[in-house]
């Protein structure tokens, strides 16, 4: 599936930053939700199926299951109106993983940028299970990185794969500075939101005693 994959996935994960945001229709992107998530949970058990077996094979084909059974029970989810601390919790359980993906990333196929990028989807899975788990209120924040992360770490690379220059030395050396500084956008933007909540809280107190 490759590169198609991570451009269906940057396009499912635009809708949802634009839906966290109130801008589109809940049971509207559930549904392109639903519709990728199958498609990336037959494709890749097909090629599992009809590889070389080879455990890095399968590893590195493994991994397209946790985007396809996230956007599927995102779709699900929204379509019935189910609570969402299931989608939650297993959010946590996926951004272990992409932890796992991160680290072998580094240490056997030395690729910082593919391992910056497990990270970045790490942090989103997390963010999901505060939200959805833990009843955080951060859907504007968790909009932002969703957004941003659809086109740094799926959209963006993908159409270039797509084209041949992903491998070329200077787009790579750009890529990471691009991950890096989006890495640090999240970092001040998660700062701002601490502040806020933190002064919405003071001034909540204030009422409370006056």
């Amino acid at each position: 599936m490759g590169d198609v994959g991570l451009l269906l996935s940057g396009a499912t994960l635009f809708l949802n930053s634009l839906m966290l945001f109130g801008k589109a229709n809940e049971k509207s992107v559930g549904v392109f939700n639903l519709f990728i998530g199958a498609l990336q949970v037959i494709i890749p058990f097909y090629l599992i199926v009809v590889s070389d077996q080879n455990h890095w094979t399968i590893f590195n084909l493994a991994c397209i299951f946790l985007f396809g059974f996230t956007y599927l029970y995102v779709g699900v989810t929204t379509l019935k109106g189910l609570e969402g601390n299931g989608l939650g919790w297993y959010s946590l359980w996926v951004s272990i993983i992409a932890i796992v993906y991160a680290v072998v990333s580094v240490i056997h196929f030395h690729d910082m940028i593919n391992a910056l990028t497990w990270v970045m989807w790490a942090y989103l899975w997390f963010l999901f299970f505060l939200s959805m788990a833990l009843n955080k209120k951060m859907d504007a924040y968790i909009g932002k990185v969703a957004f941003v992360q659809s086109w740094v770490t799926l959209t963006i690379p993908a159409l270039l794969s797509l084209t041949g220059v992903w491998k070329i030395d200077f787009v790579a050396q750009v890529w990471f500075y691009v991950l890096i500084l989006s890495i640090v956008y999240f970092c001040i933007s998660a700062i701002r939101l601490k502040v806020s909540l933190n002064s919405r809280g003071k001034n909540t107190d204030v009422q409370v005693n006056s």
